[in-house]
């Protein structure tokens, strides 16, 4: 199993969410974050005055998948968030060594 963290655009999660319901995927954990890339943030003009912006506005999404669809996850994800611009955001894969369903005691990929 497989931990997928994809860090994107606000506007691109209806996309992206519905590109995951396509494949399969059930469950998904999101969360609205800030931070910065290589766009380094951006100004903003307030009142006349002038704003440094150093965190940029993204969600967060956490998927645990099997192992067999990764590839489909990974694609979808990148597919359906891209817009070509800066800050299109990043997809991270890291090992999951087990997951406990906590209702019903299931282990493993029952846990899914």
């Amino acid at each position: 199993m497989k931990k997928v963290e994809a860090i994107i655009k606000p506007f691109k999660l209806d996309e992206v969410k519905g590109a995951l319901n396509e494949i399969g995927i059930q469950g998904i954990t999101i969360s609205e974050v800030k931070g910065y890339g290589r766009q380094k943030g951006h100004t903003e003009l307030y009142r006349g005055a002038e704003y440094m912006i150093d965190f940029i506005p993204k969600i967060k999404l956490e998927i645990i998948v099997s192992d067999n669809l990764l590839p489909q996850v990974l694609e979808a994800i990148g597919i359906s968030a891209k817009t070509g611009r800066i800050g299109d955001g990043k997809i991270f894969v890291t090992p999951v060594e087990t997951v406990i369903r906590i209702r019903t005691g299931e282990t493993g990929e029952d846990a899914l």
